[in-house]
């Protein structure tokens, strides 16, 4: 496949997750990305008729979010009318997934150039609005295999894999600190962009979910998310939710709920972009690559557990470009829960010092559909302050699938 470049990345601050009191809950997830595609196309100084397509990751696709909500959003930035958007769908992994669609059509030759990224507004559509819940509501399903809630899931992989209560507020601790440490070395800034209201006003310059005076014995006063859950009635004969769970696992006794507000992943509002192109693209449209497409991959694992399978996908993409754990310089494994990057590591050998550098979803926040090209833009940034080469992205997927993408700096 021809070189596919990365040409730049840009995203929003996330903002609070909470309905008119986040920074960005004022603002219609289309205007977010509205904002994004016109800041990225003014400070590139893009001429935006050379964007062929747009494609955007959106978990959460009903009432603001509905109808395509990347088409829309070009619409609501006045783009040119030719210029076209599709809006994809991949759970937590799909604004890498739209990433990686806009790479692939690049690198098959069906596009020249275009945009992928992504955007979830959770402070206007909050998670389960579309009533849907992980198996699209099936009963012939459910007797077949019952999709427990991902919180339930990251408790069992904890027991399972021996993860205690003190090794993942542990790593939320170190989350908040790398995070806040980031924050004040400015590590940010080059892709991060003030989003304004009508008025000209900013409505938010940085992101707003990190707690810097996190401690560990702050942590350890939070109460477990999930264990109330875990003993609710939801089967089809009455089962509790744990139960559930352990019907796959018999070897199990029963669930540690080691998860808590803590150390799972922040509810935010957020937007975020990434622009691609081939070589020729790049000299038509007068830009200067920043990175490039070395593989991606995506892999399924046991769906109720739901929550190991980046470490597959990861090993694919390695795998595709003929490379090692050893030859990746950074690792972005998003932190849906603190257990799913320990596991990831755990699985694949990776040392810690070269994961999440600047910290991830527990500090900053997981605005589901735009998380992907966010931690691919954190990556690119990290590796151009860092003189280092390689890097790796993987999100955990619902339904039991894990996603990963290999970039290289130039």
């Amino acid at each position: 496949m021809p070189d596919v470049f990365i040409y730049d990345v840009l995203r929003t601050p996330r903002g609070r997750g909470k309905a008119g009191k986040g920074g960005l809950s004022q603002h219609h997830p289309q205007e977010l990305l509205a904002q994004t595609l016109n800041h990225m196309a003014d400070r590139r100084k893009l001429d935006r008729n050379l964007v062929e397509d747009l494609a955007i990751g959106c978990v959460t696709q009903v009432k603001e979010q509905g109808a395509c909500i990347a088409r829309n959003a070009l619409i609501a930035a006045d783009w040119p009318e030719d210029v076209t958007g599709v809006t994809l769908n991949r759970f937590c992994g799909s604004g890498l997934e739209a990433v990686n669609t806009i790479a692939s059509k690049v690198g098959a030759g069906f596009i020249e150039g275009g945009i992928g990224g992504g955007v979830e507004s959770m402070s206007r559509v909050p998670m389960g609005s579309d009533g849907a819940m992980i198996d699209g509501l099936n009963e012939k399903l459910r007797k077949r295999l019952f999709m427990v809630p991902q919180g339930i899931s990251a408790d069992l992989i904890a027991t399972r894999e021996g993860f205690s209560r003190d090794d993942v507020d542990r790593f939320a601790l170190s989350s908040q600190h790398k995070a806040a440490r980031a924050i004040e070395g400015k590590r940010f800034d080059s892709s991060l962009f003030a989003v304004k209201n009508d008025d000209g006003s900013v409505a938010l310059a940085r992101d707003e979910h990190p707690r810097a005076d996190t401690t560990l014995e702050s942590l350890a006063t939070l109460a477990p998310a999930f264990q109330q859950l875990g003993g609710t009635a939801m089967g089809p004969g009455g089962e509790t939710v744990d139960e559930l769970a352990l019907k796959r696992y018999p070897d199990t006794r029963r669930i540690e709920h080691v998860h808590t507000a803590g150390n799972s992943s922040g509810i935010v509002d957020g937007a975020a972009l990434v622009l691609l192109g081939s070589a020729g693209w790049g000299k038509a449209a007068a830009q200067k690559p920043r990175g490039r497409i070395r593989a991606m991959a995506t892999a399924g694992a046991e769906p109720l557990i739901m929550l190991t399978a980046p470490a597959p996908a990861s090993a694919k993409a390695l795998k595709k470009a003929g490379m090692t754990v050893k030859d990746i310089d950074l690792w972005e494994i998003n932190e849906a829960f603190a257990v799913v990057p320990l596991q990831t590591a755990r699985a694949l050998g990776i040392d810690h010092d070269r994961i999440n550098v600047n910290g991830g979803a527990i500090a900053l926040g997981h605005p589901l559909g735009a998380t992907g090209a966010i931690l691919l833009g954190t990556a690119l940034d990290e590796l151009e302050r860092t003189n280092q080469t390689t890097a790796l992205i993987t999100l955990c997927i619902g339904g039991g699938m894990g996603i990963a993408t290999i970039i290289e700096r130039v």
